[in-house]
């Protein structure tokens, strides 16, 4: 135990430093046992916790950095990027707009003890066009409480954490195994997670954005979902003409028995792998309404030059 706690406190910042910096860039492994182990490393130095925290919070503005001008630079493409390497559900986009629609910039002081928000929050932040200033100030604040958090858990606990090095010092090779098993584990559930996810919508049709321009001059009766979360009050945002509008944690109480019976169901929204538009029809599938997919939400449509309107929320 204190030959690994005294490596730690003399190469434990440039091990903390890459481990921070390495997972806030996406990779799936967890920084909080750096965070732990420099803790317990500060048990005995009071300076190697401040100096640990800094390190912290320096990794982790240059990869939130990184993504919050990527967001800037790309929009929500670069959420689509994200999606498609990352393990976890693509509803995570969802919730990290539905975050910032109910908490606004305060949304990156916690996104770091929520899973799903850590990523995504800086590149979306940089999407919807957050100020560098108010994302610098909100970031490190809640980088700081973050990292703070890890370090103090490993000095309060550093004598169970001590015990646990102790243990595995002790099984040598196997507990390197333990170790592997419970990430391949966690990996392989995370998986599994997204590929039933992506099962259970994988049959929902979609319709190309000249379908609905066609059905739409054609007069087609039409009942047309808009599920994206909705903007801060007063702010100003483009839909499809006479789209409803209805977020996805509404569409299992909408009152669809108020829809025409032979109108045709499209859901659209503006994330990647259309999954909130995916998740929405097929919400309605369970309750016997069969629904379709604007394939590309309304950025399809948008570049494709289709008319939209202009609304601003109350």
């Amino acid at each position: 135990m204190e030959n690994i706690t005294s490596l730690f406190s003399q190469h434990g910042l440039l091990a903390l430093f890459f481990g921070v910096l390495v997972e806030q860039l996406g990779a799936p492994i967890p920084a909080l046992p750096f965070l732990l182990l420099a803790g317990v490393a500060a048990a005995d130095n009071g300076v190697f916790a401040v100096q640990a925290l800094a390190v912290a919070t320096l990794a982790s503005m240059i990869a939130d950095s990184v993504w919050f001008y990527a967001g800037r630079r790309f929009g929500h493409r670069v959420l689509a990027l994200l999606c498609r390497i990352s393990i976890s559900p693509d509803t995570c986009v969802r919730q990290s707009e539905l975050s910032f629609a109910r908490r606004g910039i305060a949304t990156l002081v916690v996104a770091k003890f929520v899973p799903g928000l850590s990523i995504l929050t800086p590149p979306l932040a940089g999407a919807m066009g957050m100020r560098v200033s108010s994302f610098v100030i909100f970031n490190i604040a809640g980088t700081l409480l973050w990292a703070g958090s890890g370090i103090a858990g490993g000095l309060l606990f550093h004598n169970q954490v001590g015990q646990l090095l102790a243990y595995l010092s002790q099984l040598g090779d196997t507990a390197m195994l333990l170790v592997a098993c419970g990430v391949a584990l966690y990996i392989a559930i995370r998986i599994w997670r997204r590929w039933r996810v992506k099962r259970s919508v994988a049959s929902l049709p979609r319709v190309a954005p000249a379908q609905l321009a066609d059905l739409l001059e054609r007069g087609e009766e039409l009942v047309i979902v808009d599920v994206r979360v909705s903007l801060a009050p007063g702010a100003l945002e483009t839909h499809i003409q006479g789209a409803r509008h209805i977020e996805l944690s509404g569409i299992e109480t909408a009152p669809v028995d108020t829809w025409p019976a032979s109108a045709k169901i499209i859901t659209y929204c503006s994330c990647p792998n259309d999954a909130s538009a995916l998740k929405a029809a097929y919400l309605l599938s369970r309750r016997g309404i069969a629904a379709s997919v604007l394939h590309g939400g309304i950025d399809a449509w948008i570049d494709a030059g289709y008319p939209v309107e202009t609304i601003g929320h109350a």
